[in-house]
Formats: C-alpha cells, structure tokens, sequence
C-alpha cells in the first residue's frame, strides 16, 4: 500500500489480487491529445482511431472491474476530441462499450457527473463553441457500492436562487389568481407565498411546493391526509423542503493549477476531493492506474485512505512521490 508504481498499467493491474481495492479513481490520457513523453508504444492515446482507443481502453477497465471490491467503485473521466472539425463523442462510446460488455454481470452505470471548468482555456474558435465541461463516469461493480451522499459538497451552502425565486414566486402567483378560493383565502395565500419565497432566497429551506384547492389534485400517502385537510380549510397548502445542498451531478470548479507541476494534464482536486468523499471511507484503498502528477493519491494521503498509483512515465512517478512526501513531512 501508500506506493507509487512506475510501468505499464495492464501489466502491473495483471499482479493485483480480485476484489482488492475499493475505488479505482483515474483519467487515462486523451486521444490525440497531449503528448507525455514516454516515447513508448505502450503508450495509450495514439491510436489510430476511436475504435482502437476503446479497445485498450477496455482491457484497463476489465482488470478494474476484476479488481474492484464488490463493495467499491470505478470511475473514469474520459476527455472527448475532434476528428475532422467533427465532435467524436469518445467518452460517450467508450461508456456504451463498457456497458455492453459488461451487461451479463451486475455492473451499473450509476451517474456521469459534469466537471464544469470556470476557467476553460481561452481559445476562441470561429464556429465552434469553448468545451468547458468533462465526464466522469462512476460504475458500481454492484449494488453493493459504498455511497456517503452526505460527504458530498458537504461544504457548500445554497447558492442564491434569485432567477428560481423569481419564476417560481410568478408560477405561484398566477395560479392563486386564477383559482376559486376567496378574496380572503387569495390574500392568505400570497402572503404564504411571498414568506416561502424569501426563505428559499435566504437559504433557510431548499425548495418548497404550492398545492391550492380547486388547481392541484389531492395527494396521497402517508402526510396526504394534513394536507389535504389543510387545503381543503385555508384553500392552500406550503411544502418546505429541508436539508442539505441538493446533491447534484455537477461539480463546478476551475482547472487545476500547474505552476510547479511538470505534467501537462493535472487533475483537479477538488473533483478528485468530492469523489473520494462520495464512494469511499477513511482507510480505503484508492488505485489510479494512470497517476500522473498524484493528484488521485494525493487526495487519499490527505483524506486518510491508502493509495496506489501507476503510470508509465518515470518522471512523472518521481514527482508524484515528491509531491507526496512533502505532505508526508508536514503531517
């Protein structure tokens, strides 16, 4: 454990017993992308096409899967490029064929969660749009997977919901006018409104929904009884939603800064910190068979997991390790 491997990932993945790491974390290197001076032929992002691509792709995958604890996770961030100004969609293809392959076993496809860069690279293209956005693909290798939701975005308040307050207060606002309740039951109703609206612009509850007699049909279940008698007296009723920031999948966050890194695609940590959050606990072993910088390793070190990287450039391994060891020495 807690080691930095220096070779090729299929064959180093080949010594790992089965169902021995509980996150595999990691972002292989982009078609057509960058060049990270292994000078080798092993090297993975050279293909001649997207097919080929997939297929190596698809061996990396198939000793995870083998791998990962049934009780882990897999997650790949593939980047997509551009073959004759066409988009090629390559992370998409590579998700299918995963799933395709793997339709026999129990293995899920649980969420594409959205890196969305607030600093994409400055380029501007005459007919064509800034990519500012990237997939990680999180695969469960069975229903079994370790999930802390509450880990995730633990940090982050309730953004201002202004342009929601808005819409939602002019929704509202309509109906109540366009309802049978009474003079004094409208009255009612939109001061009930204008409190709910503040409180979700303040923060104080997530979201809320407005039932009004006579617009919305009954509910059912279990409160549907005190709702429906609520409506039924007063011609409306408020329903508050309480809780954490709602946990999307979308993580937005600036591309990583390399001054001091020698590494021309260093992963962001912020989405590496989250992920880790997420799908795995204090103790945990986290692989990133294309580590790079460190970052993936990195993160585990200072989240109290373990941590295992390979990748087949040395220099690349010897800045990990340095990367490492200070961390190492302030703790």
């Amino acid at each position: 454990m807690n080691r930095i491997i220096c070779g090729n990932a299929v064959t180093e993945l080949k010594k790992f017993d089965d169902n021995s790491v509980d996150l595999i974390l990691t972002s292989p290197p982009y078609i057509g992308q960058r060049e990270y001076k292994t000078n080798s032929v092993e090297e993975i992002g050279h293909e001649e096409n997207t097919t080929m691509y997939n297929i190596v792709l698809g061996e990396v995958f198939s000793h995870c899967f083998r791998i990962c604890k049934p009780t882990g996770s897999i997650v790949f961030n593939i980047g997509d490029s551009y073959n004759d100004k066409s988009l090629q969609l390559v992370p998409y293809r590579f998700a299918i064929n995963i799933l395709d392959h793997y339709h026999h076993t129990d293995l899920k496809l649980v969420n594409e969660i959205t890196w969305v860069k607030t600093n994409p690279t400055p380029r501007q293209y005459k007919r064509r749009l800034i990519s500012s956005k990237e997939p990680f693909f999180h695969f469960a290798k069975t229903d079994k997977y370790y999930y802390n939701s509450d880990a995730y975005l633990e940090g982050e308040k309730n953004r201002p919901r202004k342009n929601i307050t808005s819409k939602k207060g002019e929704k509202y606002k309509e109906l109540i006018e366009k309802s049978d309740l009474t003079d004094l039951e409208i009255t009612k109703a939109s001061v009930g409104l204008l409190m709910a609206l503040t409180e979700l612009e303040e923060g104080k509850i997530t979201d809320f929904r407005m039932k009004i007699r006579g617009v919305h049909k009954k509910a059912f279940g279990g409160q549907a009884g005190g709702r429906n008698n609520q409506i039924e007296k007063q011609g409306f009723t408020i329903i508050r939603m309480y809780g954490n920031k709602l946990k999307r999948d979308i993580i937005e966050t600036s591309v990583a800064n390399t001054r001091g890194i020698d590494h021309p695609a260093v992963f962001p940590l912020k989405v590496i910190a989250e992920l880790v959050k997420l799908l795995s606990k204090e103790g945990d072993i986290i692989l990133d068979p294309f580590c790079g910088s460190g970052q993936v390793c990195l993160t585990a070190k200072t989240t109290n997991r373990q941590y295992i990287g390979i990748d087949l450039n040395e220099d690349y391994c010897e800045l990990a390790k340095k990367r490492i060891s200070k961390v190492e020495s302030i703790r």
